[in-house]
């Protein structure tokens, strides 16, 4: 089992952090395997500044697995470097298992790791089982105790055959299996994922949402994940905190996102429609997929409840023919486009310019010393 909290944790202070959200964090700070609240920061100063994160608060319950979303320069990654220690912020409070990460980071962060996209988190001339070994040895852990984890998440990973052979020898997918490896290698109980099924092919990626799914219900381990990829997200995540503009607009459970569009799609099969009919439903809504087969028509189309009664009606008076009519509920990306404004993300650059390609803190997966990497 992961660790539980730290008797070290500090008490919360009396008040809230400086700009506190009117949302406050729903779980108490010392139950919370995540409490971030009232987070601003600010890069540069002047006409020049930008304010990357405003007022954020959330919290993250043990073993929950959490989506972090958000289109380029929402804030994210600053909020996740604030937890991580990698950005001082200008304002809020930031706990792991109850422990202030700025006024004891050395006691936070024992309970925490991360795998950055862009970051070298292995030592590419060890082998995999030998950075396994590794990485629990830098966590104050004996290799050895820990050594049927490091079998388990081998052979749960795939990466069995290959635990004698050096990360530089494997391909773009394995690498990046390695790095996951590695981060759960330790005895962490927090673990942060950025992109964590980047390189990996279909049955691979399946493959690792079952194991990260397993991971949070039997270790109970918590997970923050960040993906381009929604149905990762789906079929993962508890919970989906979207942020834009700096801060959290949305913050629900997968489901209730979903089933809160009033928007839905519908797929329609229908017999009887002359060319003119459809040219006239074509304009009048918006129909995509249009296939016909013999005399039935079928197409999909996004519409509330309002536009779905117009639609019917029309076919009704036309004299269609409906052979079907099917609910096409609407997957995460459409809901991150329409909470987002439209904003899709389209690249990795972080809110102060520079590259996610980052080396990670003290106490998590670091990058390679360098001299490794081919």
């Amino acid at each position: 089992m992961a660790k539980g909290p730290s008797n070290s944790g500090e008490t919360p202070d009396d008040g809230s952090a400086l700009g506190a959200s009117d949302r406050s964090p729903s779980l108490d700070p010392n139950e919370a395997a995540i409490y971030v609240d009232g987070l601003a920061k600010t890069f540069g100063s002047g006409e020049s500044a930008v304010t990357a994160v405003k007022d954020v608060s959330l919290t993250v319950a043990p073993g929950e697995v959490v989506g972090l979303l958000g289109p380029n320069g929402a804030g994210k990654t600053t909020t996740i470097k604030s937890i991580l220690g990698l950005i001082l912020p200008d304002a809020g409070t930031v706990r792991v298992h109850g422990i202030d990460v700025h006024a004891n980071p050395r006691a936070a962060y024992e309970y925490v790791d991360a795998m950055l996209e862009g970051a070298r988190n292995d030592y590419w001339r060890l082998t995999v089982r030998e950075n396994l070994r590794y990485f629990a040895a830098i966590r104050g852990q004996d290799p050895d105790a820990v050594s049927e984890r490091h079998d388990e998440l081998l052979e749960h990973l795939d990466l069995a055959e290959k635990a004698d052979t050096a990360v530089r020898d494997l391909s773009r997918g394995m690498k990046q299996k390695v790095s996951l490896a590695s981060v759960l290698a330790g005895d962490i109980s927090v673990a942060f994922l950025d992109e964590p099924t980047l390189g990996l092919d279909i049955e691979s990626s399946l493959k690792l949402r079952t194991e990260l799914r397993r991971l949070a219900e039997e270790r109970g381990l918590t997970l923050v994940i960040s993906s381009h990829d929604m149905d990762v997200i789906e079929d993962v995540c508890d919970r989906v905190v979207i942020m834009n503009d700096g801060r959290v607009v949305v913050d629900d459970t997968v489901e209730d996102l979903l089933a809160g569009f009033e928007t839905k799609g519908y797929r329609i099969s229908v017999r009887g429609v002359t060319d003119e009919v459809l040219a006239d439903l074509q304009e009048r809504f918006d129909l995509t997929d249009v296939q016909r087969t013999d005399d039935r028509l079928r197409f999909e189309v996004a519409a509330d409840t309002e536009t779905f009664y117009r639609l019917t009606d029309t076919m009704e008076a036309n004299n269609l023919d409906v052979a079907s009519v099917e609910t096409v509920q609407p997957d995460l990306a459409e809901a991150f486009v329409e909470m987002t404004n439209g904003t899709r993300e389209t690249s990795r650059v972080n809110e102060d310019g520079a590259s996610t390609a980052q080396k990670a803190p003290t106490g998590l997966s670091p990058a390679g010393d360098g001299g490794d990497q081919r």
